[in-house]
């Protein structure tokens, strides 16, 4: 709430107040007649093996033409070297010079990069294809042309490059064409779930907002530390002392990759293994994952078993998944389909989602039981709800087809989309994170504006505030050079509203606030409403609250009190915290409704201009010092001049009666 400044008091407070940035996330609701009865003539479209062979693909395969090689050499050690192919080696080390030019700034060396990529799409690489797409729609030292990034990205996707799908898809998702958007989210997402884990949530990159409405997210970021954050090496310190309950949470930070970790298997498998001797019995269902995967250690079914049956006496029934899953196939024991459906029933019915999920796939395909569209349809949803992406992936395939559910296009679009963003192309969002905290913004922006046009909102978000934080030192590279201060702000604004378009109500925010403002771009009150019309739309009670004070000045929107005071009521409601900025503006609609002519409503009206000013007053002084009873003191002078204000208009004015001795 920043610009909603009726009194001196409301600004001061205003400084203080918290501001949310979280998405909210969407729960399918579907009611019964949005039930197909019926089997389907179709079998090819029922065709999801997820009890097929667990051999894993590698993500070399998935991500064709990845930067991995570039930022994690031993995870391909021979990716940049093996291929025969010059336009391919002319790729990568077009690409290694265009990340390393991106964090020097030195725009020489970037025009020679972006050069030595085009000569490599000349020669028939896709993956250089795709990257030459990033450049003209970033334009990135050449002019912005989005129809000749849409076609180097078409190409690049007829020839397998998954990032220029993934681009196309969002592209065709934000022109309102599912019908081709979701051909491509569907592959896309296809390939995502090959690279799951057998019978739990994936490992997946976590999705770092490096800030919190207008200030750095400093605790998401110092948690994103990995090895060098604080919490992890009290941690590690405790194991290594011992510590059976820190043993396990070290496994499972090696283990998923998560808060910055790196994933490593064998770390892992050490440190689970260490677990279970000092008696901590949650690393027996991981123990018995990664012997069932081969993740890190030669595959044991044997082993799997015995650790996931032990883990399942202990009372951890997602351990019911994988003894559901070696039951099912017959791996460390006797194929048995009863056992299986009883192991995930036991699994759902203690709420585990891999539970309902397992039971889908095996009343889809008639695996022990009659098969049953609508009942596993059922079970999908339970467990795309609670999140399981590969539930999600079977419920966005029977939107597709209308199979046991009404086919939705548009719904199998998002829900395909959901599942794609967790595919191997979401290591980007990694090495944008570490390059950020090394500090080097450059190559962070470089990696998230990658991200930001294959349709990743927090991607595009980070990469919005690195430009409108960092400003000429962002090294954003414009079409000749360093941007100009049009062009990063143009930047800025594309972005803020993409995300704002996936449901960033804060992003929206940004850009009411930049054509109020004129940041960037010509003051625009009328497209300034618009963008907080947006926001208000997703329930934000600070786009509610300026919506009232534009009806309540007549900017942009009419004059119009009551309906003012309608926004300034609706802001309460959504959001507790701004009870005493509410207050305050309803004070001020009193105010002019009753007193439209006093001094006050002039010194209300003055109050923007001052803004500014008070704002760095507020943050040199109260900020710093902690005088909170300067804060007092201006509410209580205001007190005094409204009650002044109000005697004086109406004390009855005694007569004049004539003096006794009036001069001649």
């Amino acid at each position: 709430m920043h610009r909603g400044v009726v009194l001196f008091a409301l600004l001061l407070v205003l400084v203080l107040l918290p501001i949310s940035l979280s998405v909210r996330p969407f729960i399918l609701v579907i009611q019964n007649e949005d039930f197909v009865d019926g089997d389907t003539s179709d079998d090819s479209s029922l065709d999801w093996e997820e009890f097929g062979e667990p051999d894993a693909v590698s993500e070399d395969d998935l991500d064709p033409g990845s930067w991995r090689p570039l930022f994690e050499p031993s995870s391909s050690p021979s990716a940049l070297n093996s291929s025969s192919d010059d336009a391919d080696s002319l790729y990568f080390s077009g690409v290694r010079s265009l990340i390393s030019a991106s964090s020097s700034g030195y725009t020489a060396a970037l025009d020679e990069a972006v050069s030595d990529i085009e000569a490599a799409a000349s020669a028939g690489s896709p993956h250089a294809q795709s990257t030459l797409g990033f450049v003209f729609s970033t334009g990135c030292m050449r002019p912005q042309n989005s129809a000749k990034a849409h076609l180097y990205h078409y190409f690049a996707a007829q020839a397998g490059n998954m990032q220029s799908k993934m681009v196309l898809a969002y592209t065709y998702f934000r022109q309102d064409m599912p019908e081709k958007a979701v051909k491509y989210y569907a592959e896309l997402a296809e390939a995502a779930v090959a690279s799951f884990l057998i019978s739990k949530e994936p490992p997946v990159i976590e999705p770092v907002r490096i800030h919190s409405g207008t200030e750095e997210n400093k605790d998401a970021l110092r948690k994103s530390r990995g090895e060098d954050d604080e919490d992890f090496q009290i941690i590690e310190y405790q194991a290594q002392k011992g510590n059976a309950a820190a043993m396990y949470r070290i496994g499972v930070l090696y283990y998923y990759g998560l808060r910055g970790v790196r994933r490593d298997h064998a770390r892992a498998l050490y440190w689970f293994s260490k677990a279970v001797d000092k008696g901590e019995p949650r690393a027996m269902e991981l123990l018995g994952e990664i012997y069932a995967r081969g993740a890190g250690v030669e595959r044991n079914y044997t082993k799997a078993f015995e650790w996931l049956k032990l883990a399942s006496k202990q009372q951890h029934y997602s351990a019911y998944n994988g003894l559901g899953y070696l039951y099912v196939k017959g791996y460390g024991v006797e194929k048995n389909l009863t056992r299986a459906k009883e192991y995930f029933e036991k699994a759902a019915e203690n709420k585990e989602a891999g539970g309902h999920y397992n039971l889908g796939v095996l009343y889809l395909k008639g695996i022990g039981v009659k098969k049953d569209v609508v009942t596993a349809s059922k079970f999908f949803l339970i467990a795309a709800n609670a999140g399981q992406p590969k539930a999600i992936f079977q419920v966005a395939k029977m939107f597709q087809k209308g199979i046991g559910i009404e086919k939705k296009i548009q719904m199998a679009t998002i829900l395909y989309k959901t599942v794609a963003e967790r595919g191997p192309w979401s290591s980007l969002s990694r090495w944008a994170l570490e390059a950020y905290l090394k500090g080097d913004v450059g190559k962070a922006l470089l990696l998230y504006s990658r991200m930001a046009e294959m349709g990743y909102e927090v991607a595009q978000s980070n990469a919005a505030w690195i430009l409108d934080r960092y400003g000429e030192h962002s090294m954003c590279i414009g079409e000749s050079g360093f941007c100009t201060d049009q062009e990063r702000h143009l930047r800025a604004h594309a972005l803020w509203w993409q995300a704002s378009e996936q449901g960033n109500e804060h992003a929206a925010l940004l850009i009411g606030d930049a054509y109020y403002y004129g940041r960037g771009i010509g003051r625009d009150y009328e497209r300034a409403a618009e963008a907080y019309m947006h926001a208000q739309s997703q329930s934000n009670a600070q786009a509610m609250f300026n919506l009232g004070y534009m009806h309540e000045h007549g900017q942009g929107l009419p004059f119009d009190l009551h309906l003012a005071k309608r926004y300034y009521d609706q802001a309460l409601q959504n959001d507790a915290a701004a009870k005493l900025p509410v207050t305050l503006a309803l004070t001020s609609l009193w105010i002019r409704k009753n007193y439209a002519d006093s001094f006050l409503v002039d010194m209300i009206d003055a109050l923007p201009e001052l803004y500014p000013n008070i704002e760095e007053w507020v943050e040199g002084v109260l900020m710093d010092e902690g005088n909170v009873t300067i804060l007092t003191l201006f509410i209580c002078l205001l007190t005094v001049l409204y009650l002044r204000e109000r005697q004086r208009r109406h004390a009855a004015v005694p007569p004049q009666e004539p003096a006794d001795d009036v001069p001649n």
